[in-house]
């Protein structure tokens, strides 16, 4: 498919049944409902410990319900042995969890002091903490319902056993636990997780509407006289995702344009105009427009991959701060920054696109940020907080003459426009004809490696 001659074809399959019987589909949830309901759940921290203390009790009634009679003499418990076993153990996992919250509230101690606020919201979906927790609450709640069946002459002799061995998967999570929260909470650890999440979305969202750009001479579709119907936001909020495909398709039932006016990751307030609609024989119903649109409290990175460059900049920006004074770590988030400026360069990315239905027939314009947007929220903030550091205006420097070589032409125009910015704020801040020398060099490490010609 040519990028820049063909409008993306990309009708999905959701108006299928609807197509069929000529009746629309109107879902008990919306999209952004359904979206919404996800959110919560990858950020929530009890809903999969709730799934393992269920799964513990449901465990614990099949551990009883098995015949231990055939069982080896190792295998056996008195009921007083087995009874202490199990306390202990409930009395263990108690413990642990309130360990495992303990180091979740210095997390966020540490994040919003010296890290970025907006990693929290990264940060609640870790994957390893939640199977953390639901191993001690699922071991918790697994030895507590065996304990209401020891009797006298009854011992649950397999279930004892298996609450020993989830006491030993428990404490082998929780080291792993312990040894990634040491190593992966620094700020360089957690730039490069954030780096490698944006560049992943940027490659997974962004590049499927790369080629939906409008035939060369054709007209933007929405300048055709101005909108006949505007769609307006009820609640308002941080536009966090929307089903580009589905309202390709709505607007191809109705046979008019639909054209978003804020980029996913604006700030919508109530009442503001969302969607213009543009043509057609009837606009669409509104609610069905917005119910394709997830509104938010914040941002997050599922479709915008300027999400996790904006954590980047807020880590580089508080390691420049007076309180925390440390050039050398906002070096260090530099160096992937520039990995997600060169993935971002090569991209080719636009400030619009148009995508079609299978005909061709432009029916959704979608806003987009080019590589200059890209750039400016790389590099201005850094700039402006870091020029009083010899260290960050090299670095920067190298970053930037970096790009010149690995950018289209096109590209280009850009940077050499914060090349200038940033050799004019070196020149402000630096009147000593040697300091203002030294920090306008080059250096990819900050200091100690300056750019050495030939």
């Amino acid at each position: 498919m040519n990028r820049r001659s063909e409008v993306t074809r990309a009708v999905p399959t959701y108006d299928a049944a609807r197509r069929a019987t000529g009746i629309p589909l109107r879902p008990l949830m919306s999209w952004a409902s359904r979206f919404r309901l996800l959110q919560y759940t990858k950020a929530s921290l009890w809903i999969v410990p709730l799934l393992g203390l269920l799964l513990g009790v449901l465990l614990a009634e099949w551990a009883v319900s098995v015949d231990t009679s055939g069982l080896p003499a190792g295998w056996r418990y008195s009921a007083s042995t087995a009874t202490g076993v199990l306390t202990a153990i409930v009395g263990a996992m108690i413990a642990l969890l309130g360990f495992v919250v303990t180091i979740g509230v210095l997390v966020v101690q540490q994040a919003t002091g010296t890290l970025s606020p907006r990693y929290m919201r990264l940060w609640y979906r870790d994957r390893l903490q939640k199977a953390v927790l639901a191993t001690f609450t699922g071991t918790f709640s697994f030895s507590f319902a065996l304990l209401r069946t020891i009797e006298a002459d009854s011992v649950p002799d397999i279930g004892v056993t298996l609450a020993g061995a989830a006491v030993s998967v428990s404490l082998l999570l929780l080291l792993v636990y312990l040894n990634r929260f040491t190593h992966n909470l620094r700020p360089v650890a957690i730039a490069e997780l954030v780096g490698r999440m944006g560049e992943t979305v940027l490659a997974r969202g962004e590049a499927a509407v790369l080629g939906a750009a409008p035939r060369g001479g054709d007209p933007v579709p929405a300048a055709d006289g101005g909108p006949v119907a505007c769609v307006r936001s009820e609640r308002g909020g941080v536009i966090q995702a929307c089903h580009a495909g589905r309202l390709t398709a709505l607007a191809a039932h109705h046979d008019c344009v639909l054209v978003l006016t804020r980029l996913v990751g604006d700030y919508v307030p109530p009442g503001a105009v969302v969607v213009e609609v543009h043509g057609g024989s009837s606009a669409p119903d509104p609610r069905r427009v917005t119910g394709l649109i997830a509104f938010g409290s914040e941002r997050t990175i599922e479709q915008d991959p300027a999400f996790a460059l904006r954590v980047l900049v807020d880590i580089a920006i508080r390691a420049l701060s007076p309180a925390v004074n440390d050039p050398t770590t906002a070096v260090q988030v530099l160096n992937h920054i520039e990995a997600f400026l060169h993935t971002v360069g090569r991209t080719g990315l636009r400030d619009r696109y148009v995508l079609g239905d299978p005909h061709g027939t432009p029916r959704l314009v979608v806003q987009g940020r080019d590589w200059e947007d890209y750039l400016q929220l790389a590099v201005t903030e850094i700039r402006e907080y870091g020029t009083s550091s010899v260290q960050v205006c090299r670095r920067l420097g190298a970053l930037l003459e970096g790009l010149l070589h690995a950018v289209p032409a096109v590209s280009r125009p850009a940077v050499d426009t914060e090349l200038s910015l940033l050799r004019e704020a070196v020149d402000r801040a630096y009147t000593d004809p040697a300091r203002r020398t030294l920090a306008r060099t080059t250096d990819p490490q900050g200091i100690g490696a300056r750019h050495r010609p030939g």
